[in-house]
């Protein structure tokens, strides 16, 4: 039976990638206990092999070609699975350990994961999380994500979706914005308001705000002379100081409601909510270091929370 890697053995794998995390031949000899020379070589095999060049070379230093980046995010996989692998079979690794990363939208971030993750290192001190905010879909391999949190789904069947909970949307104003402008009751009297629109990365286009009326889900486009894009927590912050109405997570502005930093209105047209999901590729072996933090956010979902 013939073998597609003879030629690559998995020394020159971690060479590989050792000299892309470190930008140097002669760092990546030093940090494997080799000279320069061994390294060279063994990654100019690995380019003859793939029949394509893997690192841009200069009289300073190295960089990775686009190729080069890719075949490292994927190889770093790879390796710290089958490192993994190992510790879980011959009983070494006691506790999980090593590091996670997760992208997660940011309203989602602030106000339900970051209040947690001290907790989570309370009981995994050895596990690090690498956390990225963002609302733009990511490409996990190509990328290098273990994990994500989105509101909206991404089309990609190779996907675990683990619903972490159902979030109720609310459309809030300040009390000086509704003292100069006056409450809205109906539909038609929101047509008269400022209404601060969040930009869709994805699309470019403002997101339809979310109602409800005698039973019937209604998708509403709003008008507004302010527009927010990237961070929809920028739109809460323009409707504190009086800018204009916001539809938005009941849960981001629960405090204000509270102390009366902002009013809800329309809560006749309520009752819409969107779901956010934990995501993540599907594998057959997952990480133990990612298996804790998929059931810790499990765990510590809405519903499942004890009172702090």
């Amino acid at each position: 039976m013939s073998r597609a890697f003879d030629e690559v053995s998995l020394a020159s794998l971690e060479l590989f990638c050792l000299a892309a995390e470190q930008e140097s031949f002669t760092a990546a000899a030093h940090a494997a206990g080799l000279n320069p020379a061994a390294v060279s070589k063994a990654i100019a095999r690995l380019e003859a092999r793939l029949g394509v060049p893997l690192f841009v070379r200069t009289t300073r230093k190295i960089r990775l070609t686009d190729a080069g980046r890719s075949y490292w995010m994927q190889c770093r996989q790879v390796l710290n699975q089958l490192g993994e692998a190992e510790r879980e079979i011959t009983g070494r690794q006691q506790s999980p350990s090593g590091t996670v990363r997760i992208s997660m939208a940011t309203p989602y971030a602030h106000y339900r994961v970051l209040p947690r993750i001290a907790a989570f290192h309370a009981r995994y001190p050895d596990v690090h999380v690498d956390m990225h905010l963002s609302n733009r879909n990511i490409d996990f391999v190509a990328e290098g994500y273990d994990l994500g949190i989105r509101a909206r789904m991404q089309p990609d069947s190779g996907l675990v979706v683990r619903k972490l909970e159902d979030a109720p949307l609310v459309i809030v104003g300040s009390p000086a914005y509704l003292q100069r402008k006056g409450t809205p009751l109906t539909l038609e009297q929101l047509g008269e308001h400022d209404c601060i629109q969040f930009v869709l990365p994805s699309t470019g286009q403002p997101v339809a705000w979310m109602l409800r009326q005698y039973g019937k889900d209604l998708d509403v486009l709003t008008q507004g002379s302010s527009w927010c894009s990237e961070d929809p927590l920028g739109g809460i912050t323009l409707a504190r100081h009086g800018a204009g109405l916001v539809q938005t997570y009941r849960f981001i502005v629960e405090e204000d409601l509270a102390q009366g930093r902002l009013v809800e209105v329309l809560d006749a047209y309520a009752g819409r909510s969107r779901p956010f999901s934990l995501l993540y590729p599907m594998r057959r072996h997952m990480p133990q270091r990612v298996r804790v933090l998929v059931d810790f956010l499990l765990e510590t979902a809405p519903g499942n929370l004890a009172p702090d």
